[in-house]
């Protein structure tokens, strides 16, 4: 069965999608079967794997209605070696019509067990905001990984967000925990970011990822052509630290298990 993963946090422009994107296809490279869930309306991650959101006939959002299922509404990204299940701004509404529907905040991880046996890993790009989709996410989830970078605000949001994902495991999934946190968009020139990064390091010990994933040009205009990062340019430094924390998070997940 696939491990599944979020990648969340409730910050935006933390890189939680060039950290989906590039993971899924850092890990394809490493021939898993991976399938990347589009959960935030702005459909970035479906763009960035080089699907055309505007032409989907079936997305995630008719999933979640159990209006369609993964394998109809599922798509290859052919630049990427992956699956998405693609989301646009249909998703945007979801949340109102949910509210009425039975068990609301399990809705994905009900859809997921279908494809299960289908892929060795399943990671879901979350909105920016602890909202019913980012709950789903969660309640779908083996565990988080969480983006942040090395800047004094991000640490006031991590709090919140150990807190949330205590109460989802407490309350809703006991299998949820953080797998770990991963320093993006890092530069070493800058006292600050070496400072939040050892202030890390010293409160969550092992669960920061050794892997550093530095401010890169290349992983900005990747995105603009529809290719991850990894692909667009492997040589570039933003790439091989996405393939390394690829590599990390599959020799992490073998001591879990």
């Amino acid at each position: 069965m696939a491990k599944i993963f979020c990648v969340a946090n409730q910050k935006g422009g933390v890189g939680k999608t060039t950290t989906t994107v590039n993971l899924a296809a850092g890990l394809a490279k490493l021939a898993q079967r991976v399938l990347l869930v589009d959960l935030d309306p702005q459909g970035n991650a479906t763009m960035g794997a080089g699907i055309n959101k505007a032409k989907l006939t079936a997305t995630i959002y008719q999933v979640l209605l159990g209006l369609s299922d993964v394998k109809t509404a599922r798509q290859r990204s052919e630049s990427g070696g992956f699956d998405v299940l693609p989301a646009n701004r249909e998703l945007a509404g979801a949340e109102v019509e949910m509210v009425e529907l039975e068990n609301r905040d399990k809705r994905l991880r009900d859809a997921l067990a279908l494809v299960g046996t289908d892929y060795d890993f399943i990671l879901i790009d979350c909105p920016p905001a602890l909202s019913l989709l980012t709950l789903n996410g969660l309640c779908a989830a083996h565990g988080v990984i969480i983006p942040m970078q090395c800047e004094y605000y991000a640490l006031e949001g991590l709090s919140d967000l150990a807190n949330t994902i205590k109460k989802v495991s407490a309350n809703l999934n006991p299998d949820l925990k953080i797998v770990g946190l991963l320093r993006v968009m890092f530069d070493p020139r800058m006292t600050l970011s070496q400072q939040v990064s050892d202030q890390l390091e010293s409160h969550f010990g092992d669960k920061v990822f050794k892997t550093l994933i530095p401010r890169n040009v290349r992983l900005a205009e990747a995105p603009s052509y529809g290719i991850p990062g990894v692909i667009f340019d492997p040589a570039a430094k933003g790439a091989q630290a996405y393939i390394a924390f690829g590599a990390e998070m599959l020799e992490r997940i073998k001591a879990l298990n």
